[in-house]
């Protein structure tokens, strides 16, 4: 696939929009379809060529990218009225991108298979601000003809592309990165915390870490957030993160794997939720553990060991030695 074809996207959200913002750029036709009229507007606005329908983006297309906010929306772009197995045709690749349940995606690729069109299994690893600067990963998976032909396309918008072999193993890695994302957004949340109970400054703290060996992307990412209590320009919502946490649970379980740090990260996304943060970024598990541990809003910190007065204070006399 070279710079002269012509690329399809369904659904031009956070991800979608600036995978087809980076194609434009990089010299491809584009043709892209979404529900939400801002979206195709901003699309359009762009340089992409609007469609009415995932079947129409697939008429015009060589390649499709999906990129879908949860089973329902891939069940409708795939199979449903105006959906891409309306418009399949040998030859025709579909590159799809979003976190689902690998049976959802086996099935997709069993009936495009039928009418010869290769689906490739490709989620991406990253936020929505990575890939503003192609900052991304994409842990590709499928029939390696296809794949052979998607890797410019790929590599259009992304950093690193990563040939996992048989379809599926795409999404299986994808689980794996994302639990691991789980796990170190909530530990740089309560590195945070305790720093912030015992009197630190909280940005001496955060450069302190971030050069240090404690590091992560997730806290060089979302510790400037925790730290300053932003949370409303989400790049990735809690009420997202939760169904992808919900994909990752149902995984282990089904191989038969305990994942007990990410069982207890994943508690926090849904105290998350229960205290209103569902439309706002994932670093406000920080504000779920400020509360737990009844501190102010960051940048508030406590007095130099208040932590350990309040828990001496509760110990009985005797103990108190």
């Amino acid at each position: 696939m070279n710079e002269s074809a012509h690329v399809g996207v369904v659904g031009l959200g956070t991800m979608g929009g600036a995978m087809a913002r980076h194609l434009i750029d990089a010299g491809y036709q584009v043709t892209g379809c979404d529900v939400e009229p801002d979206r195709v507007a901003t699309f359009a606005a762009m340089g992409g060529a609007p469609a009415a329908s995932p079947a129409e983006v697939a008429a015009a297309a060589d390649a499709v990218i999906l990129s879908l906010p949860s089973v329902q929306a891939f069940e409708e772009v795939t199979a449903g009225p105006a959906g891409l197995l309306e418009a399949a045709r040998p030859g025709l690749g579909v590159i799809e991108t979003s976190t689902l349940p690998l049976g959802v995606k086996q099935r997709a690729h069993q009936r495009l298979a039928e009418r010869g069109v290769a689906l490739l299994d490709c989620p991406v690893s990253g936020t929505g601000a990575q890939i503003r600067t192609k900052d991304i990963a994409i842990y590709a998976s499928g029939d390696p003809a296809a794949l052979e032909r998607a890797r410019p396309v790929l590599a259009a918008f992304s950093r690193a592309q990563f040939d996992l072999g048989s379809f599926g193993n795409g999404s299986r890695l994808k689980f794996v990165a994302n639990l691991l994302v789980a796990i170190h957004n909530a530990s740089a949340a309560e590195a945070l915390l305790v720093a912030e109970r015992a009197g630190l400054d909280l940005q001496a703290t955060l450069e302190a870490l971030t050069a240090g060996a404690g590091t992560s992307r997730m806290l060089e990412i979302r510790g400037p957030l925790m730290i300053n209590g932003e949370y409303g320009d989400p790049a990735m919502r809690v009420v997202t993160f939760q169904k992808d946490l919900d994909i990752i649970a149902g995984f282990a379980r089904e191989i038969g794997c305990p994942a007990p740090l990410f069982t207890a990260a994943a508690q926090l996304n849904l105290a998350a939720l229960a205290q209103g943060h569902a439309n706002e970024d994932t670093a406000s598990v920080f504000a779920v553990l400020q509360q737990l541990a009844g501190a102010g809003p960051a940048g508030q910190s406590p007095a130099p060991g208040r932590g350990q007065a309040q828990y001496d204070d509760q110990r009985r006399p005797e103990d108190r030695a």
